[in-house]
């Protein structure tokens, strides 16, 4: 049987895992590809390294961990690659530009200004279904900054103050599907300057969605309990919205800002040959952005998969939403 190596991702981190050795050949291996998603399971994050940098390799190796999920939102840019394998890819790419008109998403944080910022957040939590994971690659990347984050939920449930755990524990917070970073309401920390240019197409399609709920604390099958609230696109909590609510949800987010500097989280520097997949089911990912002057570019493919326990205010359904977007 063809093999890879695997190694823990860093000896203070109770998650993650690193795998090299990835090729055609390892990814036709079932014994290794059962060994990957046993490995997931049990790690919650994996970091591939020295892997082939194509849109074909990325949709193959995701397709390891269940089938793939187009994006719910029509104007989120998908990749220019043409073929089967281009299935599911979306591209993230930031181009710098002297005009901030051009709505570039800018934020001012710590004195500077800076590009491609994200809190942190889980994917689709707009959604009454989550997806399973998602898998990331980075062709482009700034020489400083522009790494990606990610906090464990179940470490994070671990590390967080008893006092401020015990008031969210067993509440479901409210999402939308505004990514405005100026509207953010919880755990701001810096100051929003641009926002995308696709912002207002984004907010017509935002208006279709209704209000999504999901727990801030959930346990997995294998009975760790999970820390999963995102701060950005959260907008209060699920029957008791009020100014303490709100309170207690700023609260718990910068708690989760501070923690995301510790051994909660992951900050993952990139190189074009890496391949990160997180279970967004058990994580949270951020962005700690770049200068402005910097190219970035990420791209992105989404696994199918749900945990059973979000639903819409309304009582509707995610294909039905979908289909009043089309």
């Amino acid at each position: 049987m063809t093999g890879i190596t695997v190694s823990n991702l860093a000896e203070d981190l109770s998650f993650g895992a690193q795998v090299e050795g990835i090729d055609w050949d390892t990814l036709a291996d079932e014994g290794v590809r059962q060994q990957l998603r046993d490995l997931f399971v049990d790690r919650g994050m994996i970091v591939f390294r020295d892997v082939e940098p194509s849109a074909k390799m990325q949709v193959a190796l995701s397709k390891v961990f269940g089938p793939l999920k187009d994006h719910p939102t029509t104007v989120t840019p998908r990749d220019e690659e043409t073929g089967d394998h281009a299935e599911g890819v979306i591209d993230m790419h930031y181009v710098p530009s002297d005009d901030l008109a051009k709505g570039q998403g800018l934020v001012e944080m710590n004195g500077e200004v800076i590009a491609r910022f994200s809190p942190w957040h889980f994917d689709h939590c707009y959604n009454d279904e989550l997806n399973y994971a998602g898998v990331l690659r980075a062709p482009v990347n700034a020489p400083v900054g522009g790494r990606t984050g990610f906090m464990d939920g179940i470490e994070l449930y671990r590390q967080f103050p008893k006092a401020l755990l015990d008031r969210v524990e067993g509440k479901n917070v409210i999402y939308t599907l505004d990514t405005r970073l100026s509207t953010m309401k919880f755990g701001v920390n810096f100051t929003p300057l641009t926002e995308y240019a696709t912002t207002p197409q984004l907010l017509k399609e935002a208006a279709k969605f209704p209000r999504a709920m999901h727990p801030a604390v959930w346990t997995r099958e294998t009975g760790e309990k999970v820390m999963h609230y995102g701060p950005w696109m959260a907008v209060g909590l699920e029957g008791e919205e009020s100014p303490e609510s709100d309170r207690l949800l700023d609260d718990v987010a910068h708690e989760i800002n501070r923690l995301g500097e510790g051994t909660s989280a992951y900050w993952h520097a990139w190189k074009p040959t890496d391949m990160v997949i997180w279970d967004n089911l058990r994580m949270l990912h951020a962005v700690e952005g770049c200068d402005a002057k910097y190219e970035r570019q990420t791209l992105r493919t989404t696994i199918k998969g749900d945990y059973g326990l979000g639903y819409f205010e309304d009582g509707k359904k995610v294909g039905e939403v979908e289909r009043e977007i089309a």
